[in-house]
């Protein structure tokens, strides 16, 4: 689409050479002799780009620019100025004017301005639009379920965003912990600053520190330049830490540190850096049991305890799922262009008493799979995984007491195992996805079970 600039100048012959030039360089351009004329033309007009004398009859360039910066903030304003007027342009610069081109000037040098000043617009226009669209993303609405354990999970976010306390998010994989961090972010006072996100267990020992806190030019062997971490990227928003029951024990020491004091050091360096970070942690494991057993620090687990919240496992909010389910039904139509209007009943009734080991994500997976093969307006049971209606157990066997239930529940996990890489086809990435767990853990359970994975998955 064409972009409309308007140039506004006293001299004729000047206005009509830009105007000329910019229809030449593809811009649709339109010229005012004064400021009056031009914000009659700004109030009728969708105008992209001001180009204007500083110098002009009557109102000034200065008073024109106030006055758009006023009326239509989002329209960059560039000065022209005769060479002993630089400084004023300057100045002008600095009150909003985003650059200015001295007399005489080169129509190469009016192009690379205009450029400039149009694409840093559109820039700062889909940021804006990014954060708005992410922001409804997480808002509360976004939070989908009616179920009791889960109505007391909104209530508890409501509850603490608009505090800083730190929050301790618990609950299976695949609940959707990371979800109600970014809800409790972007309902809080912090939304406008950074949310960053860290998956403790997905980065090895050795570079964690450094993700987290950033380095110093020659800290380590390829530490060829300054780094910031985490830390000071989430600087004034808030910093999720996903996963922290894997988080080594001499990290922990650093972390309580800056829950405590609010400064850290980067690895290599001297100097205290100080942080203004909210953070959310949040964890699949009982850390509780951790802390009994010496792998987490119960000093920190008090830290970082302040204000818990256990996210119910799928199949404690039954009653969610057709929720769940509608809600990325929706979602995959629009990304796939499809027309799906919903799910047989059939379909309906065995997605809500399937068990969803891999809970929220595994449902996700479920749905998009089931609208890729989907021929006809509703899912039926035969686009839906076979697992999902074939491998939960009957009613008798859910009933029954085992007498050994390691054994039962190893039998139960070893199943699941490979349901999820008959579905992927013997990979492990995506296994891992659908059952909601790292890869890492995917793997260290494969070779429990002495699962052989083969080109084409066999047992």
């Amino acid at each position: 689409m064409s972009r409309t600039i308007l140039v506004v100048d006293d001299e004729i012959r000047l206005a009509d050479v830009l105007t000329v030039a910019l229809s030449d360089l593809g811009y649709n351009a339109i010229a005012a002799e004064n400021a009056v004329e031009a914000l009659d033309i700004l109030s009728k007009e969708q105008i992209d780009l001001v180009l204007t004398d500083l110098r002009l009859p009557g109102m000034d360039g200065r008073q024109l620019l106030n006055e758009i910066r006023t009326n239509y903030p989002e329209t960059p304003v560039v000065m022209i100025t005769a060479f002993a007027s630089v400084r004023d342009a300057v100045e002008l610069i600095k009150e909003g004017a985003f650059d200015y081109i001295a007399k005489p000037f080169e129509i190469e040098d009016v192009a690379a301005t205009v450029y400039r000043a149009l694409r840093l617009n559109e820039v700062v226009k889909d940021n804006e639009r990014l954060r708005t669209e992410l922001e409804g993303r997480y808002r509360f609405d976004q939070l989908i379920g009616t179920s009791a354990p889960f109505c007391r999970v909104i209530e508890q976010v409501t509850e603490v965003c608009e505090s800083r306390a730190t929050v301790l998010l618990t609950g299976e994989s695949g609940t959707g912990k990371e979800v109600v961090a970014r809800s409790i972010h972007f309902n809080s006072p912090r939304s406008k600053r950074p949310f960053v996100a860290v998956n403790c267990a997905a980065i090895p020992e050795g570079l964690l520190e450094s993700e987290l806190f950033g380095h110093v030019k020659g800290a380590f062997t390829g530490a060829i330049n300054n780094r910031p971490g985490r830390f000071a990227q989430a600087d004034g928003g808030t910093l999720l830490l996903d996963e922290i029951g894997d988080m080594p024990i001499a990290i922990q020491a650093k972390i309580l540190r800056v829950l405590q004091e609010r400064t850290f050091e980067p690895v290599g360096g001297t100097q205290t850096q100080e942080t203004d970070v909210r953070i959310v942690a949040a964890t699949h494991k009982d850390l509780k049991t951790a802390v009994s057993q010496g792998l987490f620090r119960e000093d920190l687990y008090y830290r970082l305890n302040v204000f818990p919240i256990e996210l119910p496992s799928l199949r404690n909010r039954k009653e969610d799922v057709p929720l769940i389910a509608a809600y990325f039904l929706k979602q995959f139509n629009e990304s796939m262009g499809k027309r799906i209007s919903g799910f047989t009943p059939k379909a309906q009734t065995a997605m809500v008493e399937y068990r969803w080991p891999g809970n929220i994500r595994e449902l996700q997976n479920c749905v998009e799979r089931a609208v890729i093969v989907a021929k006809g307006t509703l899912i039926d049971l035969q686009n839906l995984p076979r697992y999902v209606f074939e491998g939960h157990l009957n009613a008798d066997e859910q009933n029954e007491i085992p007498s050994d239930i390691d054994a039962e529940l190893l039998k139960q996990e070893r199943h699941f195992l490979l349901k999820a890489l008959e579905e992927s086809d013997g990979i492990q990435i995506k296994a891992a996805q659908m059952l909601g767990i790292s890869e890492r853990s995917f793997w260290h359970r494969i070779k429990k079970h002495d699962i052989k994975i083969v080109k084409k998955m066999l047992n």
